[in-house]
């Protein structure tokens, strides 16, 4: 029997307030109006920024269901659609592609004037200002426009890309993780043949960043964290040699800038530390190096910054989402499907999601990298 246009009943884990679990409970799906997309959810990795929410360094309204790491089917559509159709496979896309703002119109630029981090007017809602979510006959709200941790979720039209019909399960993990390290090494920092790279951070997003960087060509790559354990992990991604912070009798960007000459080409930050944001920068080459942020930092967080860091030719850059928009989600799921690369590096667990909080202790006692949810 046909679910279109009508409200749909399923789980959804739900976070009540911060700083506390989520709460696995039924709830209601409206169907989508016009220009939206109502999916039935195949797969979520559980990822960092959602647990940011949670401890409050990223801000938008509770009660809310978070998610934004997904891969699902499309269950039926709203008035105006016509980029998916129902049966198609799809990942929502948590930086979305108007198609007519300064950002979406910029070859340089990915970031939308209607991207959704939990400011604005209509935080956490649906373009009309309304939600599509309801529980216990409380509005919930949704996260940066996607909301993947329910089995059934609605998007807008403009936040969501087709991909192949046999994406399997894993590709989830390029609705963030491996698609924001990825592109920072090669759409952002535009890592070059035979350069010198060092990434800090060795979670999924820096194994991610590895791997481009190790795709795009650099000789040299190093990786930066203080868990030894991942260490092989990243010299199996392509880093050359591993730095211990823990290990260090000076600071670390002075090893860095030893080990390189003076220091790298390129660094890629993905840890949200501001000590570590310097740390990146400075470990960059002072005439021409690029250092790349990614990781989210508390509202109240700012960068102690001298001029003279960037006076002789070094650039600092930020990067949402690795600068993909949705044909080159499209694109990577593909190649992934022909094996140009692996995801296989970055799960640690398939769990369901009635376990979702063990993904998030996870994260939060640092052991393993992404945790799938499979529904």
């Amino acid at each position: 029997m046909s679910t279109a246009g009508k409200v749909i009943k399923c789980k959804a884990a739900v976070a009540w307030e911060p700083f506390k679990p989520l709460s696995l409970e039924e709830i209601e799906v409206a169907p989508p109006k016009a220009h939206e997309v109502r999916i039935k959810m195949v797969s979520s990795g559980v990822c960092g920024t959602d647990n940011s929410v949670l401890h409050q360094k990223m801000i938008t309204p509770f009660p809310v269901i978070l998610g934004h790491e997904g891969l699902g089917v499309v269950e039926s559509v709203g008035e105006g659609v016509t980029n998916v159709k129902p049966g198609d496979k799809v990942i929502p896309l948590f930086v979305p592609e108007c198609g007519q703002c300064r950002g979406c119109n910029s070859p340089n630029s990915n970031v939308c004037v209607k991207l959704d981090f939990g400011s604005g007017e209509h935080a956490g809602l649906m373009y009309d200002g309304t939600s599509r979510f309801s529980c216990k006959g409380k509005l919930i709200h949704n996260f940066a426009g996607t909301s993947t941790f329910t089995e059934y979720t609605v998007v807008s039209d403009i936040s969501i890309a087709k991909v192949d019909a046999n994406a399997p399960v894993e590709a989830c993990l390029i609705g963030c993780g491996f698609g924001t390290g990825y592109g920072a090494a090669i759409n952002t920092a535009k890592v070059t043949k035979g350069s010198s790279c060092a990434v800090f951070g060795l979670g999924g997003v820096g194994f991610s960043a590895i791997a481009g960087c190790k795709d795009a060509g650099a000789s040299q790559i190093i990786g930066v964290g203080s868990h030894k354990e991942k260490f092989p992990k990243a010299m199996a991604m392509g880093a050359t040699e591993c730095v211990n912070t823990k290990d260090l009798e000076k600071p670390i960007h002075e090893v860095i800038c030893e080990m390189t000459n003076g220091g790298v080409d390129f660094a890629i930050e993905c840890a949200g530390h501001i000590p570590t944001m310097m740390t990146a920068l400075q470990s960059t080459y002072p005439c021409n190096g690029v250092a790349v942020l990614m990781g989210v930092a508390s509202p109240k967080d700012t960068m102690p910054l001298h001029p003279g860091l960037l006076l002789t030719g070094r650039t600092l850059k930020g990067s949402v989402y690795g600068g993909y928009k949705s044909a080159g989600i499209t694109k990577l799921v593909q190649d992934y499907i022909c094996k140009k690369f692996t995801l296989d590096f970055l799960v640690s667990s398939r769990l369901k999601l009635d376990q979702i909080n063990e993904a998030f202790d996870m994260i939060n006692n640092k052991t393993g990298i992404r945790s799938i949810m499979i529904y």
